[in-house]
Formats: C-alpha cells, sequence, structure tokens
C-alpha cells in the first residue's frame, strides 16, 4: 500500500474513535468510514484488534509462550471479548495456567463475573481448558 496516500487520506478525513455525521449526514467513524460497515470490513477490523490483543497479552505475561496453544487461543477469545485489562484480574486463573494446572484453571475461570454475563461462552472454553 502507498503509505504517503494513506497519510494524506487520514489528513483529509481525520480520526474519529466514536460514531458522527459526515457531510452528507452518515453515520461515519475512524477515518471516513461509513457505517455499515461491510462483513469484510468488520473481519479485517476484528482482526486487527485480536492482533493487538495477542500483542498485550504477550507482553504481560512472559510466560504465554511456554503454553499449548489451545491454552493460548483461549486467553486470546478471552481477551477479545473483555480486554487484556480485565484478564489481568483473573489472578488465580492466570496463576494456575502458569503451574500448568489447567483442571484448576478451568473451574477458576467459571468463579467469575465473566461467567455469569456470558455462561455459553465461559463454559465453552473453559471444558475447553480442562481438556488440555
Amino acid at each position: 500500500m502507498n503509505k504517503s496516500l494513506m497519510q494524506s487520506i487520514k489528513k483529509a478525513e481525520g480520526f474519529s474513535g466514536t460514531v458522527y455525521k459526515c457531510t452528507q449526514g452518515f453515520d461515519t467513524i475512524g477515518y471516513g468510514t461509513k457505517l455499515p460497515i461491510t462483513k469484510k470490513g468488520a473481519e479485517l477490523l476484528a482482526q486487527l484488534r485480536l492482533d493487538e490483543k495477542i500483542e498485550r497479552l504477550h507482553k504481560k505475561l512472559d510466560w504465554l509462550d511456554e503454553q499449548p496453544q489451545t491454552v493460548k487461543e483461549i486467553l486470546y477469545d478471552m481477551a477479545y471479548q473483555m480486554g487484556v485489562t480485565k484478564i489481568m484480574a483473573f489472578k488465580k486463573t492466570l496463576a494456575y495456567i502458569k503451574d500448568k494446572d489447567y483442571t484448576n484453571a478451568a473451574k477458576e475461570m467459571l468463579d467469575s463475573g465473566w461467567a455469569n454475563q456470558t455462561p455459553k461462552r465461559a463454559k465453552r472454553l473453559s471444558k475447553m481448558m480442562s481438556k488440555v
């Protein structure tokens, strides 16, 4: 991609992290992205968000590289949903994972507000953790 073109577009459009009305009255976000977005656009944004969460999670958990891929993917899924800061509050769960005690980590995952708010997702991820 042409970097100078992108810089020019970004400068002309300006950035907004919240929805605003463009000069034509359309709901818009980011650098002039008209809403609603396409499925492909949403997938690209989701991938970028996931990549950012994975990078931040690895910076916070220096032992994460040593974990099985399934465990990493469970934590990535949780980070995507609730953010890295909130995952860091799962101190007992993370301690169990660090010690490779996946059975207790799975149980501890379900002892949370997150599990109460999104029980199907929490149970699915906890079940995956218990099978590692």
